[in-house]
């Protein structure tokens, strides 16, 4: 590295101070600019690693999301009980198809989550056939379901959005621990 720097720099006169400042660059530019060498290309016989779920869906799916409901009714009603009972409501967008979204209801409904969830929190569940259903709502919460399912949104009990996923972060629920559903409604309690 020292190599490539300017010999003006190597040789010019410095004070204790300037030269600590030159070793300190020195030293982040070795751990900062410079990457590991890149992996190996893999051939055709490796495979990448299997993963594996940290809890499968259910064979035998849960109805969790209702067809025939009225998710703005549903969610009025929600919101009127949430200001009565000083609670946030988290609205989860998903499909009975979806394995994720199953699990999610696993995690939510099992300790410690289930006390922290009921404490603090009234759930409404919107259906969104396959991604064909409901579309108003999921943009009236700022929903991007293109990013895949389960997607939550946690509003106040006066109705504002406080948190809307953007990002599919529990997408891939059956890959993630059940404490990150607890992270999840520590984050959003009121």
């Amino acid at each position: 590295m020292i190599l490539n720097m300017p010999s003006t720099l190597l040789h010019r006169r410095t004070s204790p101070g300037s030269a600590l400042i030159v070793v300190a660059m020195l030293i982040s530019a070795s751990v900062l600019g410079c990457k590991p060498n890149p992996p190996a290309p893999r051939t055709a016989s490796a495979e990448a690693p299997k993963r594996v779920p940290v809890t499968a869906p259910p064979a035998v799916k849960k109805h969790l999301y209702s067809a025939d409901a009225d998710p703005t009714a549903d969610i009025a009603a929600a919101l009127k009980q949430a200001s009565l009972e000083h609670k946030r409501v988290i609205l989860d967008f998903g499909g009975d198809w979806c394995g994720d979204c199953q699990v999610l209801d696993i995690y939510l409904h099992q300790p410690p989550n289930l006390d922290l969830f009921e404490k603090n929190f009234l759930l409404v569940h919107v259906d969104i056939g396959h991604f064909d259903k409901n579309i108003d709502v999921t943009e009236e919460y700022g929903i991007p379901l293109k990013k895949g399912v389960p997607a939550l949104a946690v509003l106040g009990a006066d109705g504002k959005v406080l948190y809307s996923q953007q990002t599919a972060e529990f997408g891939d629920m059956r890959y993630m621990q059940p404490t990150s559903v607890t992270d999840f409604l520590n984050r959003w309690k009121g």
